[in-house]
């Protein structure tokens, strides 16, 4: 088992990069890139991720019904969300549907590692979920 492998779920191409890159050198690995809902619960499927992130506001599937999505499917999938400032509402809905956690836009490279890490762990360390 190798690091923590993470899906990346935003419709913006700069969000989407940018998220990657303060993955990628923090150490994490990226097992996906999905530009709307729909695709990242089919990536999610495929590649089943130690985590997935999850942007909140997308024009297929939006962030709340992509987890909906993934959690009916995998009830251990371990998802975060990624909101702008004001969307703080639907975080509290979000938890409730079993999302670990969230990040607010515009990133903060220590903010979100932290956040990462909460839920699966530093870079280069396994996770220890077994998937069926």
């Amino acid at each position: 088992m190798g690091m923590p492998r993470i899906l990346i779920v935003d419709d913006t191409d700069f969000d989407r990069n940018l998220l990657r890159n303060i993955l990628v050198s923090a150490g994490y690995e990226i097992a996906g890139l999905a530009s709307g809902g729909e695709e990242g619960v089919r990536l999610f499927r495929e590649l089943v991720p130690d985590l997935a992130m999850l942007d909140l506001i997308m024009p297929d599937l939006n962030g709340i019904d992509t987890l909906r999505r993934i959690r009916e499917e995998y009830p251990e999938a371990r998802v975060m969300l990624c909101t702008s400032v004001g969307e703080e509402g639907m975080v509290d809905l979000a938890r409730r549907i079993g999302a670990k956690g969230y990040v607010v836009k515009p990133y903060q490279a220590v903010n979100l590692l932290k956040a990462v890490e909460r839920i699966v762990g530093p870079p280069g360390k396994t996770t220890g979920i077994k998937w069926q």
